[in-house]
């Protein structure tokens, strides 16, 4: 009976991560019903010199910069603590190069089941130092990574906002690596 307990309690954490990432790719696609909306925003970021647009109760100064290859600029923007024990990070993704930038296959990771759903952010990693622990993109019932998915080349100068969540590091965790192959790892600080 105490299996039975268990299996219906993972269940439920389970189901939890997965409405919360629901939740997340909701909140960040937007809408609002009005379809010039998103193109306007969209100029904005792709536009020489201008700053990335940024959400509300983010500050304009990004908590790292990254430079990968092929002219890629990763921008983390946020990385906010939830209620419900996850962190999520956002970011930016900048093509800084004068030709369209084909995203690695390493960005997805090397785990089979991330893989096998295609092009993500899923090999992404945060490293609390203090507790010694690594964490990985968390991931729904059917093996896919709650970040963003699909993305397969970066024009040049067009930017790409992106999320990763993973689990929340303890309460007293504010610092961590943040970890993304193809680039330089990150100190970056949790907010919440």
């Amino acid at each position: 009976m105490s299996i039975r307990f268990t299996a219906k309690a993972r269940s439920g954490v389970v189901a939890l991560t997965v409405v919360s990432g629901l939740a997340l790719g909701v909140a960040g696609c937007g809408g609002g019903g009005d379809d010039k909306k998103p193109e306007a925003s969209a100029s904005v970021s792709k536009g020489d010199g201008s700053k990335p647009s940024t959400q509300e109760g983010q500050s304009d100064a990004p908590l790292a910069e990254l430079k990968g290859s092929e002219g890629l600029d990763l921008k983390i923007t946020s990385a906010a603590r939830d209620s419900g024990g996850f962190v999520t990070v956002n970011a930016d993704l900048k093509n800084d190069g004068s030709k369209v930038a084909i995203l690695s296959s390493q960005l997805t990771g090397n785990e089979t089941e991330i893989m096998k759903n295609g092009q993500s952010f899923g090999g992404a990693t945060l490293v609390d130092s203090k507790g010694k622990k690594r964490y990985y993109v968390l991931r729904d019932t059917d093996g896919r990574p709650l970040t963003t998915a699909g993305v397969q080349s970066v024009k040049p100068g067009e930017s790409v906002p992106i999320f990763m969540q993973f689990p929340a590091p303890p309460a007293d965790t504010t610092e961590v690596s943040f970890q993304l192959p193809t680039f330089p790892s990150a100190t970056i600080q949790i907010s919440g």
